[in-house]
Parts: structure tokens; sequence; C-alpha cells
């Protein structure tokens, strides 16, 4: 029997409105944790290499997702451009299915050039969101979306009611990051970055030693440290050092020396004929060494580096100069 819905009076009309609305609400409201992993960079590489290029580069992210996926219970519920979005049932699912893309991006890359290389952006979040099984809509999703949009290449960043979901092994790999101001919201939202590599094989901080400051990484697949800021407007280093005495300054060379992830951890490969010793040993220009937490780095003895598996509540923006008196 069919309603003759011309014929209701606006009070029925607003009693059939709240039924209908606890009617969706029971069926169809469910609280999930969503993700959002973005290619980075996308736009410049179909611009440097073509469309084939670029859709395979796009696949590469798909096929790592899909992979990962493997007994997380999580799915992938749409694909559109360079982004992925997914669904999970708890958070726990996504931060350790996406710990396993970030290995599995890692042992890709490092069989290709840096140029050709996969590097994304994600966002977790915990919310409650309408889904019939297939389609999942709701405030949440694109608020999961605009905070993928915030990270750094490399970086998974997480909302408060998804760190709040997280075990206390997993909330300490977390570190906060302040308040957020994404796109159609009032408020700035605090948010956290999760560290998804074993910190031990692969550091987040550098300590200076003469000043105790200390610098987190970019989780960048190469992170670079010189005296340089910029060049002809561009950003030079990652990680900019210099020294309050000029002539001391001048050691450090304008491009000392990079450090590149790897599956197994973190490798530093010295880019400068000035003197760069790791743990005591001198390292020549072009040469490789693999560092890991507690690795002391010095440069042309005026500067002492040394990386840590943790930051403390005050750490540097990224790209400050530091200064060594």
């Amino acid at each position: 029997m069919s309603l003759d819905f011309e014929s209701l009076s606006l009070t029925e009309i607003i009693r059939l409105q709240n039924q209908l609305s606890a009617l969706l609400a029971r069926r169809f409201e469910k609280t999930h944790a969503l993700a959002f992993s973005d290619v980075t960079g996308s736009t410049a590489y179909f611009a440097r290499f073509g469309n084939e290029a670029g859709r395979r580069l796009q696949q590469r992210h798909v096929d790592l997702i899909v992979k990962s996926l493997e007994g997380s219970g999580g799915r992938i519920v749409d694909t559109a451009g360079d982004g992925v979005f997914l669904c999970f049932p708890t958070v726990e699912a996504p931060a350790e299915a996406l710990e396993c893309f970030q290995t599995l991006r890692l042992q890709e890359n490092s069989h290709l050039a840096p140029e050709h290389q996969l590097t994304t952006r994600i966002g977790i979040h915990w919310g409650v969101v309408l889904t019939d099984g297939v389609i999942v809509t709701g405030d949440p999703v694109n608020l999961c979306a605009k905070l993928a949009a915030t990270a750094q290449p490399g970086e998974i960043r997480i909302t408060k009611p998804a760190f709040l979901e997280l075990t206390v092994q997993r909330r300490l790999r977390c570190r906060p990051i302040g308040p957020v101001k994404l796109a159609g919201l009032n408020e700035p939202m605090e948010t956290f970055t999760y560290t998804w590599a074993d910190p031990l094989r692969f550091p987040i901080a550098v300590v200076i030693e003469e000043t105790g400051e200390q610098i987190p990484l970019p989780p960048h697949p190469i992170i670079t440290f010189g005296r340089l800021r910029e060049m002809n407007g561009t950003h030079a280093n990652d990680v900019v050092l210099t020294h309050k005495d000029p002539s001391r300054a001048q050691q450090i060379s304008r491009w000392h020396f990079e450090v590149r992830r790897t599956p197994e951890g973190l490798i530093l490969r010295s880019v400068s004929t000035q003197h760069t010793e790791v743990n005591g040993k001198s390292i020549c220009k072009g040469e490789e060494t693999p560092i890991s937490a507690g690795a002391v780095v010095r440069l042309s003895d005026v500067l002492t580096l040394r990386f840590i598996s943790g930051t403390s509540d005050q750490v540097c923006e990224e790209g400050a100069v530091t200064t060594v008196s």
C-alpha cells in the first residue's frame, strides 16, 4: 500500500521524516575508520613523463594498497585519479595495513630512480558514516580527505578521534603536530603524525649537540642537510645548518650530506668534500653508510648531529635554521 504524500498534513510529513531519519540511522549509520591515500607530485610527474607513465604510477599505488589490505578487514571504497579511499572496522586495522603499505612502497622504490619513486600523503579518521556496505558517505569522509591533503610526503596523519581508538603501544608512536586548519571547519583540528616505521632503524629527529635543539626529520624519501636555505627562490635543503661565527659556518657545505630511506633503514651519503664523520669514521664524498638511532654525525669539526628515535614537545618547524653559538 503506497502513501499519498500529497494528502499528508504538515504534522504527518514531519512525523514521517522523523521516522525515516530514525530508520536511516538504525540501518545505515556505522562508526568506521576511514583512510585516504594520495599520490604526491603526480601533476608534475604527468607533465614530465607523460600520460602512460603517470597512469602506471597511479596503478602501482592502487596495487600496493590492495596487497597491504590482505587480512586487515578493510576495503577500497573508491579510487579517483591519484587517491584511494579506504574503510575499516577499527582504527588499528588501517594503522597496521598502511604500515605494511609504506614498507611495500619503500621496497619498490628501492629499485627505482628517485624521479620515479612513489610517495603518498595519508590521513586516518574515526567517525560515524552512512553506509550500505558499498557506498560510504558523510562529513567524516570529507574531513579525512582534507586531513590527508595536509600531510607531508610520506607521512601518515591521524585525527584525535582516531588517536583515542589506538592501543597504548601505537599511541606512543604518535607525535602531536598541533591544531591544523581544515577547509570548511570553523575551528582548527587537533592532529598527530603517526610514526609507521621502526624508530630505531628510522630515526625521526636529530639533536644538535652544541645547543640541544631538536629537529624532526621530514618524511621525504631523500632528506638533504646543508648550509644553503634556498637557491633561485626555491627550497635548497630540508634541514638547514649554520653557525653564528660566519667563518665557521662556511665550513659547512651548501649541500653537505643526504639521508635516503630504504626498506632496511636510513642510509647517509656524503655529497661534500668537506669533512664528514659518522660514528667516528670519516666518510668521503660519494660514500654511503647506514645510520640508526644514536648515530652521531660530525660536520667539519664545527657541528655535531645525533639521530634519535623520539622528539620532545619542543621541536623546530621543518626547514628552520639551526644556529650554533
